[in-house]
């Protein structure tokens, strides 16, 4: 791909200041609300053109999420090519994040630091959905809510969108200290997403990313390729 850029005012805000600080912090929250000024916020960050954010912070509602996130693992964990698929873009180990530069790194999933074939071991007789409900169940009851971000429709500028307000969304969470992660299993699996929207009254609408967030630890990072193994830059004269 081809991007032209041209020089233009600069700037900074708060939102860029996050940038650096920004993260998925997958891990329990302290359960804390945020305040209706914070809660105004994220919702505006995460509203454009394409669509919006649905906030959630009803408990009764979060719980029901929960039922979802934990139908969704049930279907997935119990998919072989899901479970395969998922253990090859794990780096269980430092070794293996720092050369690869991609992918989740363990820790950051609160899984100890072990050898990749330990890790692919675990996987196939550990992780269940059962234990991973555990988890979820008690991570999105630590939550001070959820937001749904919702589409107009099923196509690839909304899909751009999405993401665009999702990392809006997260650099404002981040700035007001907030975390965030995804619990996307409602969305992941087709028949789901279908009694997923139903339940929420959207209509033709549809809902494409779920995520928690509140006042929770830092996590460690998963390691990313540096931006010169990524853009190529030529000076235009």
């Amino acid at each position: 791909m081809r991007i032209n850029l041209e020089k233009g005012p600069s700037g900074t805000s708060p939102l860029f200041a996050a940038i650096p600080h920004r993260q998925c912090a997958r891990a329990g929250y302290n359960g804390q609300s945020a305040s209706a000024a914070d809660l105004r916020l994220l919702e505006g960050a995460a509203t454009g053109g394409g669509g919006g954010v649905l906030m959630l912070t009803d408990r009764a509602r979060m719980e029901t999420v929960a039922e979802y996130v934990a139908e969704g693992n049930v279907a997935q964990l119990g998919d072989p090519h899901f479970v395969k698929e998922l253990t090859t873009w794990i780096r269980f180990n430092t070794t293996e994040a720092e050369r690869r530069g991609d992918g989740l790194f363990g820790p950051a999933l609160g899984i100890p630091v072990i050898p990749r074939w330990l890790g692919k071991i675990i996987m196939r007789t550990v992780v269940s959905a059962h234990r991973q409900n555990d988890r979820d169940i008690t991570n999105v009851r630590s939550s001070g809510g959820i937001a749904v971000f919702v589409s107009e429709a099923n196509d690839k500028a909304h899909w751009i969108d999405v993401g665009r307000r999702y990392e809006r969304f997260a650099l404002q969470a981040t700035a007001l200290g907030l975390r965030n992660a995804f619990v996307n299993q409602p969305v992941e699996v087709p028949r789901l997403r279908q009694q997923f929207a139903g339940w929420l009254g959207l209509g033709r609408r549809r809902p494409d990313l779920i995520v928690r967030f509140g006042y929770g630890p830092d996590m460690p990072r998963s390691l990313r390729r540096p931006l010169s193994d990524i853009v190529v830059s030529e000076a235009v004269t």
